[in-house]
């Protein structure tokens, strides 16, 4: 699992020229599952996006995490992140969940991340999605798992 994590002041995703999901300050969470991943190991992820700490204390260093900086999620699939780039000019997508399973831990990692207490907005799995996001830093994080 991967998840490409970027600190925003807002954030917002579309479908069809339809808002579906927005927020204020928090974190866009751009979330690629693998075909070995589980359900443990989403919400292993989820526990560790919510703790991570990438919000500013008073003297400016990255001392709070989302809840401390009573902020927000946005969760996005995003199937491309676990795409191997390594040669070619054409990116090779066999480590990636196939729908099915990357849908179920897609929502795995959201209900946990939702069991945290912080608000959280989605896309929609497997749709052609609009983002906007105003990265803030800019702060922008690849965690692995």
């Amino acid at each position: 699992m991967k998840v490409l994590m970027q600190r925003v002041s807002n954030a917002c995703v579309d479908v069809n020229g339809m808002s579906v999901g927005s927020i204020a300050k928090g974190l866009v969470l751009f979330i690629g599952i693998e075909k070995h991943d589980d359900e443990l190991l989403a919400a292993r992820m989820a526990e560790r996006i919510v703790g991570y700490r990438v919000f500013a204390d008073d003297q400016g260093k990255m001392n709070h995490d989302v809840r401390d900086a009573k902020g927000e999620l946005l969760a996005i699939s995003q199937f491309t992140l676990v795409a191997d780039t390594g040669k070619g000019r054409r990116p090779g997508f066999s480590s990636a969940a196939d729908p099915v399973l990357g849908k179920r831990l897609y929502e795995c990692c959201v209900s946990h991340l939702n069991g945290h207490g912080v608000p959280v907005a989605t896309g929609i799995f497997a749709a052609d999605m609009q983002v906007s996001l105003v990265n803030d830093g800019p702060v922008t994080f690849m965690l692995e798992m």
